[in-house]
């Protein structure tokens, strides 16, 4: 990070943390993760905007009349967050392309997680949103009620089986690098099979997979993230991937299919990684 955005991103922070502190939050969150901490906080109340397209179910609350409609998670109404009055707006490397046009309204914090230790950047997160809003203690025991939830759904997976998780995305897939599987849930991925690649496009890299592949792979289980489905297109068939992969030789691998909005548009926050955990651990 060069020296002048580093002092941006620090003025960011130091700015929000002044708005904060000159009185009673009001808060637009453009991350689903943060929404839902803080509404497991006891927070929610200082919540005043949200993206309420495609917003997850178990955040439906948050669609009703008492919050303004901040557009879409990428598309954000400017006019009405603008209207709303937030003294502090969270987003993501989602809106990455609209931060200054944000910045301008309220500051701006960028709550994605930093480094490669799930658990310690989750951690992190929720500390440092209390921490701001006077619920330090809050967090700590939310924190360690999460911790506890994880170790109880780990001792209930029966062995060590190989999982796989993939995104499906219109009729395509790619391995998806999941970390409340891969980590939180100690769940190991089956080996790649010779002739899989993994494919550069800019700054993004993927690893297409086929259903003739991952039965190759013969994981215990294969999991599912329809992006298709969570961002309004044609959703995944499992039936017709279920063919698939008994065709292949794949008949014993049990199949799941996750629930979109939660793991393509949420994640990272209280609820959502206990949720997140207990549907991968039920689909085992």
């Amino acid at each position: 990070m060069t020296l002048v955005k580093a002092l941006s991103a620090a003025g960011l922070v130091l700015a929000s943390q002044l708005a904060l502190a000159a009185g009673p939050a009001r808060i637009a969150s453009f991350d689903h993760g943060s929404l839902d901490t803080l509404d497991a906080l006891g927070l929610g109340g200082q919540v005043v905007a949200v993206p309420k397209q495609a917003m997850p179910a178990y955040l439906s609350a948050y669609a009703g009349a008492d919050y303004t409609d901040a557009g879409g998670l990428r598309s954000a109404d400017l006019d009405a967050l603008r209207a709303a009055g937030p003294s502090l707006i969270l987003i993501t490397g989602r809106q990455g392309d609209i931060k200054e046009q944000l910045a301008a309204i309220a500051p701006v914090r960028d709550v994605t997680l930093q480094g490669d230790d799930y658990w310690s950047a989750l951690s992190a997160k929720v500390r440092t949103l209390a921490g701001d809003l006077g619920a330090a203690d809050q967090a700590d025991a939310a924190l360690a009620g999460l911790a506890q939830r994880l170790a109880e759904l780990r001792d209930s997976v029966d062995g060590h089986p190989k999982v796989l998780v993939v995104t499906h995305n219109d009729g395509r897939f790619s391995l998806r690098q999941e970390p409340v599987v891969a980590q939180l849930l100690q769940l190991d991925a089956p080996a790649l099979p010779e002739g899989v690649e993994t494919v550069t496009n800019g700054t993004r890299s993927f690893t297409p997979l086929t259903p003739e592949q991952m039965a190759r792979m013969q994981p215990a289980a294969l999991l599912v993230v329809d992006r298709s489905a969570a961002i309004g297109n044609t959703p995944l068939d499992p039936a017709t991937l279920r063919q698939a992969l008994d065709q292949a030789g794949g008949q014993d691998i049990r199949l799941g299919y996750l629930t979109p909005a939660l793991w393509y548009l949420s994640g990272a926050g209280l609820q959502s990684v206990r949720l997140q955990a207990e549907e991968a651990v039920a689909a085992l």
